[in-house]
């Protein structure tokens, strides 16, 4: 057969083949300050054209921003991976499994085709670059160092009003129990003006609560300013547009008189103070490697009431820490009963590799750690009714987050529930049959409480932003 001719009189284009971007999803785990990582991986992909997606099935490569704080946390990130490989998904490991393991991973997880770590997010646009290219990544460094702030790109994940600020990145404090500094390096603030900016820039988008989160938030600007720059930082937010600024984490050290005052001061500064005490015992505290703690925690707890009397007090605990007795325990319990806070978490001994109490004699058995963990929670429970039951019979602000439109129930929080760990208060239409939309803050008449919760109905005033809602 002849090979048919090409006219000449017809010009040939040259074919061009784009080379298309790869979909890329994301996978979050972990805590709110990995949140704001991923955020800013969203922001720096979706900047550099990338088709960002929400659903994995939809998406070529995965990101997965990984948790490695304790074994839980681990196994979770793990069976995300292993999930995703067998969806035969490229992945690129992010965060504290790929700063905590490195080559491990990449070894083990032949779907892996980048690790990066806690201080390398920021360049996640050239390290998908070289995976697209055929390299293998690993981009951790051995010392995270960066902390992002509002120059680099953000695609926010959280809901509209409700939005997190990280302060610092990292922690100076070594406790026995924690990976943390490993994995996030020393503590390294942010300026004031950085701060304030973004927050400036949320108040646009905007946000009703703003949350500050760091590791030592009570301790910000120690290692920027040579000193502690709290109470400053808090009277600067005085001056955004947001009614809620709420503070995780308020560690002991760094409530001094100056930061009290602040939050008594300040009125969008929320007097929620989340207390990180993890024991009342002096020798579990010392073993704990917080021997600055150990004649701190019931003098600070009286400064705070003295000072802030309508102060909403959380903490969290570790029991069955090594080395912990019953006595130890006992102690704890009657710090509980005494202190009597609203909220209240308990936790179970990890023992993490790497970590100085991983090593320590007198392990606690499991299972007396996991009835002392029980023990706690029961004798928490009737003061958290308590506390709620204080709130029946008041007119309270709630922020509007859930909205059925078919009942015109509610669910909300108020400024003494945050979100995720504390309780929720459920809204009923006004009399009058009205409603609020997800994202506004609007007054409530509390009617019942239990444990966790409150119940209420929507007051009704003009000048509150709602959509009337016509009885069918």
């Amino acid at each position: 057969m002849t090979k048919p001719a090409l006219r000449s009189d017809i010009p040939m284009k040259p074919t061009v083949h784009k080379q298309e971007k790869p979909s890329v999803a994301f996978a979050h785990l972990g805590c709110e300050k990995n949140r704001v990582d991923t955020e800013h991986m969203l922001g720096l992909l979706t900047e550099a054209g990338y088709s960002v997606s929400s659903d994995e099935n939809d998406a070529a490569v995965v990101v997965v921003n990984t948790c490695s704080f304790i074994q839980d946390a681990r196994e979770e990130s793990v069976r995300t991976l292993i999930g995703l490989a067998e969806q035969g998904k490229e992945l690129i490991i992010a965060g504290c499994l790929a700063q905590h393991f490195q080559e491990e991973l990449l070894e083990s997880i032949p779907e892996a085709k980048a690790i990066v770590g806690t201080g390398d997010y920021q360049h996640i646009v050239d390290v998908l670059k070289r995976v697209e290219a055929g390299e293998r990544v690993n981009h951790v460094s051995e010392f995270p160092t960066f902390v992002g702030d509002e120059t680099l790109p953000r695609q926010r994940t959280t809901d509209q009003a409700v939005a997190y600020l990280k302060v610092a990145e990292g922690c100076d404090y070594r406790c026995a129990f924690c990976i943390i500094p490993k994995l996030r390096g020393d503590q390294r603030s942010r300026p004031v003006e950085s701060i304030v900016t973004e927050a400036h820039q949320l108040a646009e988008q905007g946000v009703q609560e703003l949350i500050l989160i760091s590791q030592i938030t009570t301790n910000y600007g120690l290692d920027l300013y040579g000193k502690p720059k709290f109470a400053e930082l808090l009277q600067a937010l005085g001056e955004v547009d947001i009614p809620w600024v709420r503070v995780h984490y308020a560690y002991p050290t760094g409530l001094t008189p100056e930061v009290l005052a602040a939050y008594r001061e300040v009125p969008n500064v929320l007097r929620y103070l989340d207390l990180p005490l993890q024991h009342s015992h002096p020798e579990v505290l010392r073993a704990m490697n917080r021997p600055w703690q150990t004649d701190v925690n019931e003098r600070l707890l009286d400064r705070i009431r003295e000072q802030l009397p309508d102060a909403v007090l959380r903490t969290t605990l570790i029991v069955g820490f090594p080395g912990e007795t019953e006595d130890h325990f006992n102690h704890l319990a009657a710090f509980i009963e005494r202190q009597r806070f609203d909220h209240v978490g308990v936790f179970t001994f990890s023992p993490e590799d790497g970590t100085a109490a991983a090593d320590l004699p007198d392990r606690v058995d499991p299972s007396i750690a996991a009835a002392r963990k029980d023990r706690l929670m029961a004798l928490q429970q009737p003061i958290s009714a308590e506390r709620n039951q204080r709130w029946v019979g008041r007119t309270i602000d709630v922020l509007i987050e859930q909205h059925n439109p078919e009942t015109g129930a509610m669910i909300g929080r108020c400024d003494r529930f945050a979100p995720e760990v504390d309780g929720e208060v459920l809204v009923l239409p006004s009399e009058k049959g009205l409603q609020a939309s997800p994202g506004t803050m609007v007054p409530v008449f509390i009617t019942g409480s239990d444990v966790y919760d409150l119940t209420g109905q929507l007051v009704d005033t003009n000048a509150m932003a709602v959509t009337a809602q016509t009885s069918q």
